[in-house]
């Protein structure tokens, strides 16, 4: 596997202390739920089980939905009912996708929500590789067509009726409604009922749809629905009626579907000929061993996708004690009280913004190492106690974890305070700002050489993971930065601010590549306001801290050691082919560009490294915005 940078390298450490555990023969802390992840991991790494089961388990399946014509004769049924067969069941949404989610204007309440289903064949629009777009769609007709064959379809029938359902795809790709569009035409949120979505999309049973998809839970016609693409719902429901007389058609495309959702969990064929298209879509090439990924990577993702909770506490157990926790939660209480004595000296910000913006840091909310509840045994124990996981069915513990994860998330209906659920696992190596929650979280993944250890000094703590949460801290702020939003920020020194950032950016270039410094204007801002205070923060808690030791390096000082730990943060390298992709899709600027920029606007730096006025690193003009 090629590492990238030092995210990579922390990455790849935790998942392989995550496969330790997995492979333990005695587990240090025995639970019912802990046996059921690690007999579902070595379910999935039985690979010669799996492979002599073939396709006969999805076949044994797809029979009792209704058969399908590519593998021999299916019986005639509406559409609305197989439909609602594989929402309940298996979790498959072929025309939509239905899932619970907080509502935009009170994220303290969740809703049921609508949006198109996620295809795999990417639109042209969106599609930004070196191989051609016709290139891209003749890959992924040949790994449908492939799929037919491993099911066990006669290859003139297969070709034909794949043909349809490839047909059938791209049409309903091209009713999705470009998300700008949607964004400009505010249709990214739009409330609405189901009796509504009935009279605009009438080709969906709705409410039997839906009732199946949530059941246990009691929906009727009236039911709040948000729709994020309304535009979309009516035109898949234009081409639905299109094809009902050729209902095998619809038939056809539903069950692959099903085929392509539960495909992972079957034979070695299916998982290369899902790779040849992978080597597609994710790098454009066929050099498939580029991208090839060991079998107990992908065991560990389908691992911790249905048992998050129970490999999140046996994972943090392992990385991050409570002696690290209790120093991680102090140093951030330095980075946050550093930062709220810093609003009152934001020079653009008047006094009524520096108390709002003292009210919106007291009132985040801060997530340390993992969620809380992940270490109450019994809930988590609860809510894994009906699944079932046996030793050597890997394909059916699949089904049952599916099962049980469409539990979960009728729970966050029934529940609203289960919507706090994190968007990386404790094992990840990145932190975000939720603006949803108005929350910070720092996974416990983060917390390891060389962003953090207990036993580094204080300069290196601070100068790495000091910085990430500075950095997220200051996203908190995020709509202070942008001028229309503030009406009572200084109109005149906040845009010189911007229009400095702005300027330096755009004037710096890697390998050839520049990049888009207002796309990347708030990164750059948080990057260059954290350095500040973390460096600021670091001194507060030097000075409270005496005794520091020497360091075993003769003229290196602590505080050149907190700058030197910051550029550490953001060591790595990247091929021009994924630096061309990183540019055009990511807010951050490079990480080589964050160092340069960040070093270069801070005089504390050119200070400590003794830096001529006229080095390249001490520039007489500084940018900064916090």
């Amino acid at each position: 596997m090629q590492l990238v940078n030092v995210f990579d390298v922390l990455l790849e450490e935790n998942l392989l202390i995550m496969k330790r555990i997995l492979e333990e023969p005695q587990l240090g802390v025995k639970s019912s739920a802990n046996e059921k992840a690690v007999r579902f991991y070595s379910s999935c790494m039985n690979t010669e089980q799996i492979d002599a089961e073939g396709a006969q388990p999805l076949k044994e399946l797809v029979n009792e939905v209704g058969g399908w014509n590519i593998t021999g004769p299916w019986k005639e049924t509406d559409f609305n009912q197989t439909l609602q067969i594989l929402m309940e069941k298996y979790n498959t949404f072929p025309f939509f996708k239905a899932y619970v989610g907080p509502i935009f204007s009170d994220p303290s309440t969740n809703i049921i929500q609508i949006d198109h289903p996620e295809f795999e064949l990417p639109l042209e629009a969106n599609f930004r590789k070196p191989v051609t777009y016709p290139e891209v769609l003749r890959s992924y007709y040949l790994y449908l067509l492939k799929l037919g064959k491993l099911m066990g379809g006669h290859p003139d029938v297969t070709s034909t009726y794949i043909s349809l359902a490839f047909s059938f795809i791209s049409n309903l790709q091209k009713a999705v409604t470009p998300l700008k569009t949607r964004q400009e035409k505010k249709m990214l949120f739009y409330r609405t009922t189901i009796r509504e979505l009935q009279e605009k999309a009438p080709a969906i049973d709705w409410l039997s749809c839906l009732r199946a998809a949530f059941y246990p839970v009691q929906l009727n016609i009236s039911q709040p629905i948000v729709a994020h693409d309304m535009d979309y719902l009516k035109g898949m429901s234009q081409l639905i009626e299109q094809w009902q007389q050729k209902r095998d058609v619809l038939q056809i495309y539903m069950i692959l579907c099903l085929v392509r959702n539960l495909s992972p969990a079957l034979s070695r064929q299916f998982q290369e000929a899902r790779q040849v298209l992978a080597d597609i879509l994710e790098r454009g090439t066929r050099d498939s061993e580029m991208v090839r990924t060991e079998r107990w990577r992908k065991c560990l993702s389908e691992t911790g996708t249905f048992f998050g909770p129970v490999l999140g506490r046996m994972v943090v157990q392992k990385i991050f004690p409570q002696k690290a926790k209790d120093l991680a939660e102090k140093i951030f209480s330095e980075i946050r009280d550093t930062i709220h004595n810093h609003l009152d000296h934001v020079e653009w910000m008047s006094h009524q913004s520096h108390q709002e913006a003292k009210d919106k840091l007291h009132s985040l909310q801060v997530e340390i190492g993992y969620p809380e509840n992940i270490l109450q045994t019994d809930e988590v124990e609860d809510e894994f106690l009906e699944l079932e996981i046996q030793e050597d069915k890997f394909f059916y513990n699949v089904l049952a974890c599916l099962k049980s994860l469409r539990k979960r998330i009728l729970l966050r209906l029934i529940n609203p305070h289960l919507q706090d659920e994190w968007e990386v696992a404790p094992w990840s190596v990145h932190s975000y700002y939720s603006l949803r929650r108005h929350a910070v979280v720092f996974p416990a993944g983060m917390f390891r050489n060389p962003f953090f250890n207990i036993a580094f000094p204080s300069a290196v703590n601070f100068g790495a993971m000091g910085f990430f949460m500075a950095h997220e801290l200051l996203h908190s702020f995020y709509e202070y930065v942008l001028p229309k939003n503030c009406s009572v920020c200084d109109v005149r020194t906040l845009p010189q601010g911007i229009s400095c950032l702005v300027k330096q950016f755009e004037s710096y270039s890697l390998k050839g590549y520049s990049i888009n410094s207002t796309f990347t204007l708030l990164e750059n801002a948080a990057d260059t306001g954290g350095l500040a205070i973390a460096y600021q923060a670091y001194k507060n808690w030097h000075a409270k801290h005496r005794g520091v030791k020497e360091l075993p390096w003769p003229g290196l000082s602590h505080r050149q050691l907190f700058f030197i730990s910051f550029a550490h943060a953001m060591c790595g390298r990247q091929s021009l082919e994924g630096l061309q992709a990183f540019v055009h899709r990511d807010p951050h600027s490079p990480p080589p560009l964050r160092v340069l920029g960040s070093l270069r606007n801070s005089q504390d730096f050119a200070r400590n490294f003794h830096c001529s006025s006229k080095s390249s690193m001490n520039p007489v003009l500084k940018c900064r915005i916090w």
